[in-house]
């Protein structure tokens, strides 16, 4: 057997190719919103934040989520925002600095739909919306259900996002169609209980989500990546499921890449877990499989002790770190997003990128008094 410390190394530092985007490795950096940034406009700290794990080898940094232009996509004035003067100028010098350290960068737009409280900033006056103003919890909430006017207007504002990403020098976009936030309630039964065109069976719950791709897609370039993210859990629901079959997820799926997605991202709690009885493949390799993409996975990578003993060789973590690298090797998907590993630690990707396993640290939650 080789060398666990070489193999991950060698499969792991080969690029990959998302459209018209070459990613020198296969690391990700998942993304995970931090409130750094006051009025929504990332700051020196922001770039800073980003440039040092781009240094430090991760190849494709996806962002926080950050608000497209609609009054009430999100609940925090500490959120950054994809819209704006100065929000723009401050992406811009983001990914200048991402750049200038040898990685790419994508933004992920995000509108958090009904997860939004009346009264939030950073525009109290907005109402939460949804496809049918009911929470993820069965709740009616305080908002409303979206009108045609409504879904236009968020269309837009995910293509202007989008638009204006590639302007200012970012190298694609992630949308945000996960974890229950606005897009992810129109993909689940639970919370789409439209009786229009945009409610019913699995295609028709597609239709508004792909619809914002093939937005983004008419308003950049041919080979600008658009990554979709997508899950079966939700934040307040961890064994929601959107599909019970793969004929089910590829109802779903099919759409959405026909409207232009390139790259599946498949959040998951735990990515070793198989997603479907009879077969070993997890979310992002089933999603592969149907719509012959590039996938990333994600979900719990590199957290815990047992996980790194298992990349030394001393043990068999949830099902080992050779099953990962297994995966990779045959393609069953495509790169690796690391969250909460890469949070506690920015060398993360260098230190598994050079073999160097003996200086990683199990993730501790406690540990982090900054996240820089």
């Amino acid at each position: 057997m080789a060398d666990p410390t070489s193999r991950a190394a060698e499969i792991l530092s080969r690029p990959v190719a998302l459209n018209g985007l070459t990613v020198p490795n296969r690391i990700a950096m998942a993304p995970m919103t931090r409130m750094f940034s006051p009025d929504g406009i990332p700051g020196e700290d922001v770039r800073s934040y980003y440039a040092r794990r781009a240094a430090a080898g991760v190849g494709l940094i996806i962002t926080e989520g950050t608000y497209v232009g609609h009054d009430s996509a999100g609940d925090s004035d500490r959120v950054p925002r994809f819209h704006g003067e100065e929000q723009l100028a401050g992406w811009a010098r983001v990914a200048e600095d991402v750049h200038a350290a040898g990685g790419t960068i994508v933004p992920q737009l995000w509108h958090i739909g009904m997860v939004r409280k009346a009264g939030q900033p950073p525009f109290a006056d907005a109402p939460p919306v949804g496809p049918s103003g009911i929470r993820v919890d069965g709740t009616e909430g305080e908002g409303r259900a979206m009108t045609q006017a409504d879904l236009d207007d968020v269309v837009e504002a995910f293509a202007q996002a989008a638009a204006d990403a590639e302007r200012i020098g970012l190298d694609g976009v992630e949308v945000h169609g996960a974890h229950g936030y606005l897009l992810d309630q129109f993909l689940w039964a639970g919370t789409n209980r439209r009786g229009d065109a945009y409610g019913g069976d699995a295609v028709a719950r597609t239709k508004f989500a792909a619809e914002v791709v093939a937005a983004i897609r008419e308003r950049v370039s041919a080979e600008f990546p658009i990554i979709f993210r997508y899950s079966q859990w939700k934040q307040e629901a961890y064994d929601a499921r959107l599909a019970e079959t793969p004929e089910e997820l590829d109802a779903i799926l099919a759409p959405l890449a026909a409207a232009g997605v390139d790259v599946f991202h498949a959040s998951t709690r735990r990515y070793w877990r198989p997603e479907f009885d009879g077969s070993d493949l997890n979310l992002a390799g089933w999603t592969k499989k149907l719509t012959g993409k590039p996938t990333i996975t994600v979900g719990s990578v590199g957290l815990d002790g047992d996980f790194i003993r298992g990349f030394a060789g001393e043990g068999s973590p949830v099902k080992g770190i050779d099953d990962l690298l297994d995966s990779l090797e045959r393609d069953e998907f495509d790169m690796v997003a690391v969250g909460r590993a890469l949070l506690q630690d920015p060398q993360w990707a260098a230190k598994v990128l050079a073999g160097r396993f003996d200086d990683l640290k199990p993730y501790d939650a406690s540990a982090l008094k900054t996240l820089s």
